[in-house]
This record gives structure tokens, sequence and C-alpha cells, in this order.
């Protein structure tokens, strides 16, 4: 149903099909006269700033202009060839941060170029067709290489490495591949399970296996996969959610965003989730939208989203801010949690206003409270770095070179586990991508050594 969410015709519980209809897809395919009207009005430019704003750096120009000619699988592999999670990306990117925000138009009075509904029309079609993969595999090289996550950095770094002609083995600490696009990601953006038969479409390339439930630390160690493989990727993500450390964090309600959303994600009918009545969400970013907007259409009658700072700080892009907005969540700046408060239940979230002083965020000693029956926490996940062995660090981040090899020679690491840029499932691919090369180079120079 788009941005607005559906609401109860008589206003109580929503009915199985009003929750249906409020996880549709957000933003509907274009169909063919849509996508040919779009690709007419970009203007084909040369160096264009839509490309440089691009992590992964599609041609876009071209590929829009494939897609005027009616070539769309000549399209498709424009945008594969630099991003193989091209559909995913289409869907979840923050266009209007990034490429969109840079369209020429945009210096005018028109709106520009909508560049992620054209790569998804593109994609989409290709994907449909059930062809032959668009990418061969290069001669057989005899390297394996072990890939630990199979997230959109460790999958899109396996995609690369199979394209080369080596053989990759990804471990998965869970029983689906996918990462966030799997599991983090709002439902309303990935319909149809498409997480998943992207993945199928990406492991059609061949040379590559996914095993499930082994997870680094507990199943695996480092020395082991660096004795049996030529070299290994480190795409773990970060899954150690941050806590609120204040007073009542373990009572029953208070739960981290991120479950939540996954809960929602996994479920099979939507209907059986109960997000509470009176919610409130901590945090600023994507998730914490994401959070926000969900628990609103699965039918809470109050969704408050409290962060600390004012929306000019939000980690959430200007479009997710008025999307909340649009589905009926209060936002609520200057001020964080100092307690939640309930008889093994939350039902109070005491907080205290807050301002900058000599840039300094600081508490006004100005208090007061918010009724609660759910509380999800969305500030930030960190590193689990238990099993990473003598792996530099810096500021929670794995340290990495321009190849994107670890402090241990042979050993590389890419997506959210490093500091290369946003924690965004475009960033991730080029981390993985890149990271890729640098793994073939250090292959080969080895095997020529």
């Amino acid at each position: 149903m788009g941005e607005h969410p559906v609401y109860s015709k008589t206003g109580g519980v929503l009915t199985t099909d009003e929750i249906a209809a409020n996880f549709d897809d957000l933003h509907p395919p274009l169909n063919a006269e849509q996508a040919s009207v779009q690709a007419s009005r970009c203007l084909f430019c040369y160096d264009a700033p839509c490309v440089t704003a691009c992590p992964t750096a599609i041609d876009i120009p071209k590929f829009i202009r494939q897609i005027a000619t009616d070539n769309l699988r000549g399209s498709a592999r424009t945008i594969l060839s630099a991003n193989i999670m091209g559909g995913t990306c289409a869907r979840a990117c923050p266009t209007e941060m990034l490429c969109e925000h840079k369209c020429v138009l945009n210096t005018g009075e028109d709106d520009p170029v909508t560049i992620g509904a054209l790569q998804r029309h593109a994609v989409d079609h290709l994907m449909s067709q059930n062809e032959k993969h668009p990418f061969a595999r290069a001669a057989k090289t005899g390297k394996t290489i072990a890939i630990i996550g199979a997230g959109p950095a460790g999958l899109a770094c396996a995609h690369e490495l199979a394209k080369q002609g080596h053989v990759v083995e990804v471990f998965e600490s869970r029983k689906k591949p996918g990462g966030l696009n799997e599991y983090g990601l709002a439902a309303y953006k990935m319909v149809q399970k498409f997480a998943a038969r992207e993945i199928a479409f990406l492991l059609g390339i061949g040379g590559i296996t996914i095993t499930y439930e082994k997870a680094l630390g507990r199943d695996l160690t480092l020395a082991e996969l660096k004795e049996k493989y030529d070299a290994v990727f480190i795409g773990v993500g970060l899954e150690k959610p941050r806590k609120l450390d204040i007073a009542g964090e373990n009572l029953d309600g208070v739960r981290n965003a991120l479950a939540f959303i996954e809960d929602i994600r996994q479920a099979d009918d939507l209907a059986k989730i109960d997000p509470g009545e009176s919610v409130v969400i901590i945090g600023g970013g994507n998730t914490a939208i994401d959070a926000a907007v969900q628990a609103k259409r699965l039918g809470a009658r109050s969704v408050t989203l409290v962060y600390r700072r004012g929306p000019a700080q939000m980690g959430a892009t200007k479009w997710e801010q008025d999307l909340a907005a649009i589905n009926g969540v209060t936002m609520m700046h200057w001020a964080r949690p100092v307690r939640l408060i309930g008889n093994g239940a939350v039902h109070t979230v005491h907080l205290e206003r807050t301002a900058l002083n000599d840039d300094k965020l600081r508490g006004t000693g100005e208090h007061f409270t918010l009724l609660a029956d759910r509380v999800y926490s969305a500030i930030g996940q960190a590193l689990v770095d238990t099993a990473l062995g003598g792996i530099k660090q810096q500021n929670g981040k794995i340290i990495v070179d321009e190849h994107g090899q670890t402090s241990l020679p042979g050993i590389f690491a890419g997506g959210d586990c490093i500091a290369s840029g946003e924690d965004l499932t475009v960033q991730a691919v080029q981390d993985g991508k890149t990271t890729a090369a640098g793994i073939h180079a250090f292959l080969m120079e080895k095997n020529h050594g």
C-alpha cells in the first residue's frame, strides 16, 4: 500500500488482511511504460555525479540508456557487474542520500531520476527469466577460500572469487544466508522472500557452497581455517547489540530492535506478532525507524521514537524520518532514557531532556516519563571480537590495508566489521568485491612466489 499505512476500519485491532496490506511492497515496481518515462529523463551525463556517489560505482547512465533502448538484460548485467546484490540495493539503499541526491536534475526544479526503481526494474527482469547465470567462471585455479559469514560482504566476495575460478566455502552461523538482508531490513522493503531469491541467483555461478550453523569461536577457529584454506575472509558484521546500561534493562518487554525486526521477517503469520500497545523505540538510525514503523503497521496504538539529539544528527535519512511521521510515529528529540520501571515487565520509561553544552551532550536535569509496555533498543551493534585472535582492531573495527588484508597475512575482512564507510548493504558489497580482488592477487602472487 506504499508509504501510507492501512488503519483499522473499526478503530480496533487490525485484521489479517489489513496487516498484510501494511506489509506489501513499500514501493511497487515500475511497469514498462513508467520505466521508459523515467529512463527518458536521464541526461546521460559525462563523469556523472550519480556514479561517484554510488559506493559500488555502477555505471548508472549506461544502464539507464540500456533500459531506454529496451536492452533490459544488458542493463541488468551492467548493474550486476558492479554490484551482484543490485536487487536488494535497489530496494533498500538510501538512494535519496547517494545516487539520486547527486542527480543533476536536482539543480533545477525537477525531481531526480528514480535510479533505484530503474535498477530494480532491470535486475528483477533478468532474475525472472530463469536463464543461465549472466557470469561465467574462469578456469579452476585449485585454490580454496573460507568465508566467515553469508551476509552481503561475504557473498559478494564469494561471487567475485568464484568468477576467478577459485572454490569458495562459506560458513554461516545462522540457519539462513543473507545477514541483515534476510534478518534485519523492514519486511515491506524485501517482500516475497527476495533476499533468498537473490542469493539463489548469486549462487548460480557455481563454485560456492554454504555450511550453516557454524560460528567462528564456537565451531571454527581462525587457526584451523588458515591451515586448511589458501585464504580466509571475515565478514561477520556487527552482531553484539549495544546495551542501554540503565536500570530496568532486563525487564520483560525490553528487547533489541533487530530481534523484533527478525521476528517480523521470519514470521509465517504477521497477525500473531504482538508489537505492544504503547511502544517506545530508543535510537535514531534506520533500524530504529524500521522498528517503529513496523510496530505501528502491526497495530500498536502509540509508538514514540526517542533520540538524544536533534533530527539533523539522526543516522536515519530525512526520507526515513518522514516515513515514520507519515505512519503516525511520534518523534521525540533531545531526550535520553534514565531508567526503565516495572514490576517484572516494563510499564514506564523515565527520561531526561538533553542539550548541547560546549559541544558536549548533557542532561538538563528536566525529567519526564512515558508509559510503555514494549521498549525496543536500537542504539547500534558492536563487533564480537573474542574469536579474532591477534587481529589488530581500532575503535571496535578490524583494521585492514588497501587490499582488505588484516594484520595476519592471508586473512582478510570486509563489511560492517571494518571501517570503510557507512554501514550499508551497498558498502558491504563493495568491500566484498574489492577484497576479493585483493585475495585473488594474494593467491596468484603466492602461486608464483
